[in-house]
């Protein structure tokens, strides 16, 4: 990689780059993942496997948040503050359940 002359940015122009290089690193990333995914799910796919087979040991979610269905719980390890007030409420673990 060639080296590249930084000497004539002032510190707010070099912050500001450092933001917009952060900026394009995440969205490289998350653009790899997604096509390393999609290239395994098609993998599997062709090969007549479930995508749920491909997690060997990962825990699916078992319980969801009623107020905020984007929050799930596994059922493994300590129990999220959710789910603790949930029950302290009165909900039983079975009224959770995905």
């Amino acid at each position: 990689m060639a080296a590249i002359d930084l000497s004539d940015y002032n510190l707010g122009e070099l912050k500001g780059l450092l933001f917009e290089v952060g900026k394009e690193i995440k969205t490289r990333e998350r653009r790899e993942v997604d096509q390393a995914r999609a290239r395994i799910l098609a993998l599997a796919q062709g090969a007549g496997i479930a995508a749920e087979q491909l997690l060997d040991g990962a825990a699916l979610p078992r319980y969801r948040n009623p107020a905020d269905p984007a929050q799930t719980w596994s059922g493994r390890g300590r129990q999220p503050k959710w789910v603790v007030e949930a029950l302290a409420g009165g909900k039983s673990l079975d009224e959770l359940r995905i």
